[in-house]
């Protein structure tokens, strides 16, 4: 007997709808003017993780996926929800879209509590939108030029985060600029998206 994904529905819906959920929860909270507890964030992040990555780990073209799929070999990527393919990945980009624009319209914007999840979460999108651009762009032949660019991008993270994990450390972080938590973060998250 087949596998079957939990509560009959499509492969990931659960998954999705408590993505959805936990979105909701932390908009919720901003729009309210609450900042969202670290375990909301945490998860939150997980949660993009999840939908922001390639599930493939491998490109494969349609028709060897569809003969695999055919034989048994590989199973088919049902899509969560019953909606079409990405639908989950622009609900969540469009909610924080819309989030900025409804944050600056009331002027809120740069209250810190909003600025730093939508800073995390944009730079995070931010990376996987500049990765897929580049994958798309250098076709799977990575030219010298793309090469390069990674290795900057790779030294530039690491080392302001070695700034900033060392003046953690040494429990020296409030030696730290307010803002340089939230740029590490927010280059890290966008050096993990752009992977």
């Amino acid at each position: 007997m087949a596998n079957r994904p939990p509560l009959g529905l499509p492969a990931g819906s659960v998954r999705a709808l408590l993505t959805l959920l936990i979105v909701a929860v932390v908009i919720t909270r901003i729009l309210r003017g609450h900042e969202p507890e670290p375990l909301w964030i945490e998860t939150l992040m997980i949660a993009l993780a999840h939908y922001f990555t390639s599930r493939r780990f491998i490109n494969l073209p349609p028709a060897v996926v569809q003969r695999l799929e055919q034989e048994g070999h590989m199973e088919a990527e049902a899509n969560p929800l019953f909606l079409p393919r990405h639908s989950i990945r622009l609900i969540i980009v469009v909610a924080f879209g819309a989030l900025a624009v409804y944050l600056y319209r009331e002027q809120r914007l740069l209250d810190p509590r909003a600025l730093s999840i939508l800073a995390v979460v944009f730079a995070y999108i931010l990376g996987v939108v500049f990765g897929t651009f580049l994958a798309w762009w250098t076709r799977g032949r990575p030219s010298r030029i793309f090469r390069r660019w990674e290795d900057i991008k790779a030294a530039v993270v690491l080392l302001v985060m070695l700034v900033t994990a060392s003046a953690y450390l040494s429990d020296q972080a409030n030696l730290l600029p307010p803002y340089w938590r939230n740029t590490t973060l927010g280059l890290v998250l966008f050096y993990f998206g752009s992977r």
